[in-house]
C-alpha cells in the first residue's frame, strides 16, 4: 500500500484527505501521462456513487484531466464493475470511479482503472502518488502543463454507457425468473436503480430497500454490511431470495427465503458447483482468500474441487486467478468474481449467477448441500496508528495459534482505520479468546 492508495484506490474522509483540489491533480495527473504515453489526446469514464461529495470529486477530476487535453466521459451514478465494463468494452484509456464502497457517507475514495477494466498498475498508482507530493521527477522535473486551444479537453454525458451495462447484465440470464420473488437492498447505493431494472427485466418480483438515497444515507444501516435489513425484508414478505449490495455494488450478500445468510464463500461454493456442472469451471479450480472460512475448502474438495488460498484484496484474487486459470474466485466480503463476464468482482453479475443456480434448481433449497461453516469470529479494532498497533502482534498471534489450534488472521485493513481481526477453530469459544486477547494488545499499544 502506498501513501494515498490503499488497496482499494484512495480512500478516507471527504474534504480532509480526499479533496477537490487531490482529485483535480489526479485527472490532470493521469490525463497528461497517458496522453504522454499514447501520443494522442486520451479518454477516460467517470463513474461515481450517490454520497454528497462524489458530484465534488467528479467535477475536480473531470476538469483536471480535460486541463491537460483529456475527454472525460461521465456516467454520473453508477456501479464500479459498470465502470470497468464501460472501460473494457468502449475503449477508454483508463476508467476513474468515485466511490468508498461500503465505508460511512462522510469518506469518499478515487478508484482506477487500467484500460482492461482492472485495477490499475502499480508503477502508475506510484507516478500519481508521488505527483501529489509535488515530485515531479516523472516529468523532467518540471510540473504538468496546462493545454491551450483546441488542445484543452471536453466532458461527454455518457450515459449510455450505464445503459449498455445494464443491457449486459440482462444479457447474462438463460432463462426468465417469473414466478420468483426477489428482495433487493441498493444500500442507498450506486445500484439503487440499476438493480431493479436488471431483475424486474428478468420477469421477477422485486421488493427493494435502500432505494432512497439523500447523499448522507449510503451503508446507513441497509447494504452488504447491514444484512439485517434484507434477512427482515425477505422473512416478512415470504420471498424466494435476496441480494444485498454495498455502496459501489462490487459487493453482494444473498439472504435465502428462511434467513439464512449465504456469505461471499457459500455463493462461491454455490457458483462453483454450478459451474462445474455446465463444464465451465476450468482445472476445477477456485480462488479464495485467506480469511475465507475452512469449511468452503474442505467442501469443495470433497466435490473435487480444489481452492487456491491467496491473500486478502480482490486485486489479488483476480491476479491469482490470471496465473492459476482459474475462472471463479473471490472473497467472503462478497466479492465475487466471474471472469468470464468480468474483470473485477461484480456484486450484480453475482446476484444474476446465484438467480441462475436457482431456477435450474428449482428454488434454493439444496445449493447448499455439503457445506459446512466451521466456528469463525471476526472483530474489527479501531486505530489511529495503524503500523503501532501491530507491534508484537505477530508474535502473539504465532503463540495463540499453537496454544488453541486455531487459524488467526490479523491484517490493518486496506480501506479504513482498523485493524481486522479473523480466527477460526473446532469451538466459537477459543475463537472468541484469540480474538480477545489479541484486541486487548491492540487496545494497549494504543
Amino acid at each position: 500500500m502506498g501513501k494515498y492508495f490503499g488497496t482499494d484506490g484512495f480512500r478516507g474522509e471527504a474534504g480532509t484527505a480526499v479533496t477537490a483540489e487531490r482529485a483535480f491533480l489526479v485527472g490532470k495527473v493521469l490525463g497528461w501521462y497517458f496522453g504522454a504515453r499514447l501520443n494522442r489526446k486520451c479518454r477516460a469514464v467517470i463513474g461515481k456513487d450517490t454520497r454528497l461529495s462524489s458530484y465534488m470529486l467528479e467535477y475536480s477530476l473531470a476538469a483536471g484531466l480535460t486541463s491537460v487535453g483529456a475527454d472525460a466521459h461521465i456516467l454520473h451514478v453508477t456501479t464500479t464493475p459498470s465502470v470497468s465494463y464501460v472501460t473494457r468494452c468502449d475503449g477508454f484509456d483508463f476508467g476513474i470511479m468515485v466511490s468508498a464502497s461500503h465505508n460511512p457517507y462522510y469518506d469518499n475514495g478515487i478508484k482506477l482503472l487500467n484500460d482492461r477494466g482492472e485495477k490499475m498498475d502499480d508503477e502508475v498508482i506510484g507516478i500519481v502518488e508521488s505527483y501529489l507530493d509535488g515530485d515531479f521527477t516523472a516529468f523532467g522535473g518540471k510540473d504538468v502543463p496546462f493545454a491551450r486551444g483546441r488542445d484543452v479537453g471536453r466532458t461527454v454525458d455518457y450515459v449510455a454507457g450505464r445503459n449498455r451495462y445494464i443491457g449486459h447484465l440482462i444479457s447474462l440470464a438463460t432463462c426468465s425468473y417469473k414466478g420468483f420473488k426477489i428482495g433487493l437492498d441498493g444500500a442507498n447505493g450506486s445500484a439503487f436503480q440499476i438493480a431493479r431494472s436488471v431483475f424486474e427485466a428478468l420477469g421477477a418480483k422485486t421488493y427493494m430497500i435502500g432505494d432512497a438515497p439523500d447523499g448522507t444515507n449510503v451503508n446507513d444501516g441497509v447494504g452488504s454490511t447491514h444484512i439485517d435489513a434484507l434477512r427482515e425484508l425477505v422473512v416478512k414478505n415470504s420471498l424466494d431470495v435476496g441480494f444485498a449490495f454495498d455502496g459501489d455494488a462490487d459487493r453482494c450478500i444473498a439472504v435465502d427465503a428462511n434467513g439464512n445468510v449465504v456469505t461471499g464463500d457459500e455463493e462461491m461454493y454455490i457458483l462453483a458447483n454450478y459451474l462445474k456442472a455446465r463444464g465451465e469451471l476450468a482445472h476445477s479450480k477456485v480462488v479464495c482468500t485467506v480469511l475465507s472460512n475452512g469449511g468452503l475448502v474442505s467442501a469443495l474438495s470433497a466435490k473435487g474441487i480444489e481452492a487456491e488460498i491467496c491473500d486478502v484484496g480482490d486485486k489479488t484474487v483476480c491476479d491469482t486467478m490470471t496465473k492459476t486459470g482459474a475462472v471463479l474466485g473471490g472473497e467472503r466480503s462478497g466479492h465475487v468474481v466471474v471472469s468470464k463476464y468480468e474483470t473485477t468482482g461484480d456484486g450484480l453479475v453475482t446476484a444474476v449467477m446465484i438467480m441462475e443456480a436457482v431456477v435450474e434448481n428449482g428454488g434454493f433449497d439444496g445449493l447448499l448441500k455439503g457445506y459446512k461453516t466451521l466456528p469463525q469470529i471476526s472483530v474489527n479494532v479501531p486505530v489511529t496508528d495503524k503500523v503501532g498497533a501491530m507491534a508484537g502482534i505477530d508474535f502473539l498471534a504465532d503463540k495463540l495459534r499453537n496454544e488453541l489450534k486455531i487459524r488467526l488472521v490479523v491484517r490493518p485493513s486496506g480501506t479504513e482505520p482498523l485493524v481486522r481481526i479473523t480466527a477460526e477453530g473446532e469451538s466459537e469459544e477459543l475463537c472468541a479468546l484469540a480474538c480477545k486477547i489479541i484486541r486487548s494488545k491492540i487496545e494497549e499499544n494504543g
